[in-house]
């Protein structure tokens, strides 16, 4: 049994029982964030220099980071550490739009 769930902001909860567990998780279609990304970073559209764009990135990877690093959302948006880090993944490169160093 499988349920998905939609949420509001463009990601569904999957909810599944597999032989007696209860499995869930989050996906999302990354890829047309991948495309803006692209678009954003081809056309120079990375804000200024005072306030610099310098990545999308989609939800489920920032869950996961999170999940990896065994840390609480409020751990991470107080960290400039793991910011750096998440943002300087090469495995999330499709979703920087300025590639500036952070």
């Amino acid at each position: 049994m499988k349920t998905a769930i939609q949420n509001g902001d463009g990601t569904q909860t999957v909810v599944a029982l597999e032989d007696g567990n209860l499995v869930t998780g989050m996906v999302q279609q990354c890829a047309p964030i991948a495309d803006i990304t692209k678009y954003l970073h081809n056309t120079g559209q990375h804000g200024s220099s005072d306030m610099r764009l310098a990545a999308s990135i989609p939800l489920v990877f920032v869950e996961k980071y999170l999940h990896d690093n065994r840390i609480t959302m409020h751990e991470f948006t107080q960290s400039q550490d793991h910011k750096k880090r998440l943002l300087g993944d090469p495995a999330l490169a499709a979703f920087r739009v300025w590639n500036g160093r952070i």
